[in-house]
């Protein structure tokens, strides 16, 4: 149980990625499965080529970066459907992919590692392991909620809420979406070469069907405990994560096939979107709405910002159109 902790945790940091898209912008991006890989491949070949293991975390953050621009780029100005966008850079993305590891997988066996001096330190074992990994999702998820109140970051919550309002304030929100996209995807590199590390290798397939555990994450989270405000909606994420991997843990200790376990994942979406549907918990959140109608507001849709913070957001709201946006 504690491995599924620590693999919970860990895959916080990619489910805080999902979120901004799925929840944020939402937006239906499948590059995940791609970028994840991306930032695991970069981060184990250059450690292999004697690359500070630190710095390979930055490294994979900008390849994931530079990953989700791609998918913005061809929604926004190849005016291609966001699915069908990311599904195009996902598939690039595996042949990118081969060509950095030159192969199937890179080794970290032998090779010192970001975890190296904790495993020294004897702090990689069990409850160390967890504070150290829960501590760094906690902070890159309060790092994601200053970010959300910034400027820019309620011109990016304007943007998934309602595109056509956020436009009339002259918000360019062909920016915003390449930028969510953009960050997203940046944080899923980061996981990617966190995992790497943990695990000692980098694979070509390591990510395929992440999307699946990023969307339970946050839904199965964010069901249980809501999304009054950003704040919790996104510490909702992580715990989402914990409990997926637990969930996920507990279905292999009750003797279910592990080539069940996507199968396991897609159920446990099912449920988690099912859930909040049923009578019950709609009538707790119509009352909890009618207590406090701001809080739908706080969790994601807040009011939209005025023409002053807009053109601050965008730089270049005075030269943006409508028809140049989708």
């Amino acid at each position: 149980m504690t491995t599924a902790i620590e693999l919970g945790v860990i895959y916080a940091i990619m489910a805080l990625g999902v979120y901004v898209t799925f929840r944020i912008l939402d937006f239906p991006d499948l590059t995940v499965d791609g970028s994840f890989t991306t930032g695991a491949a970069v981060a184990a070949i250059s450690i292999t080529h004697g690359v500070d293991p630190y710095l390979t975390f930055l490294m994979a953050f900008v390849a994931g970066f530079l990953a989700g621009v791609i998918t913005g780029l061809l929604h926004t100005k190849g005016r291609i459907n966001g699915l069908l966008a990311g599904i195009l850079t996902q598939i690039a993305l595996y042949s990118i992919n081969l060509r950095i590891m030159a192969g199937p997988n890179v080794p970290l066996l032998g090779e010192d590692t970001a975890l190296t001096p904790l495993d020294d330190a004897g702090l990689t074992s069990g409850l160390g392991t967890i504070a150290i990994f829960s501590a760094v999702a906690v902070l890159l998820g309060l790092a994601l909620v200053w970010f959300l109140h910034t400027d820019i970051g309620l011109a990016m919550q304007a943007t998934g809420d309602n595109e056509r309002m956020i436009r009339s304030y002259g918000v360019n929100t062909d920016n915003q979406k390449i930028l969510g996209l953009a960050l997203s995807n940046g944080l899923v590199g980061l996981s990617g070469a966190v995992v790497a590390q943990y695990q000692g290798f980098a694979d070509v397939g390591m990510g395929i069907g992440l999307i699946i555990a990023g969307l339970a994450s946050v839904i199965l989270g964010q069901a249980i405990f809501g999304t009054r405000t950003i704040l919790v909606a996104v510490m909702a994420v992580i715990v989402g994560s914990v409990l997926y991997r637990v969930a996920i843990q507990l279905a292999l200790m009750a003797g279910l096939d592990p080539n069940d376990m996507k199968l396991i994942s897609a159920v446990l979406v099912v449920i988690a979107l099912v859930v909040p549907q049923m009578p019950f918990f709609r009538r707790r959140k119509a009352l909890t709405n009618r207590a406090d109608p701001s809080g739908a507001v706080a969790a994601g849709a807040q009011a939209p910002p005025s023409p002053a913070v807009a053109e601050a957001a965008t730089g270049t709201a005075s030269a943006t159109t409508p028809g140049g946006d989708r």
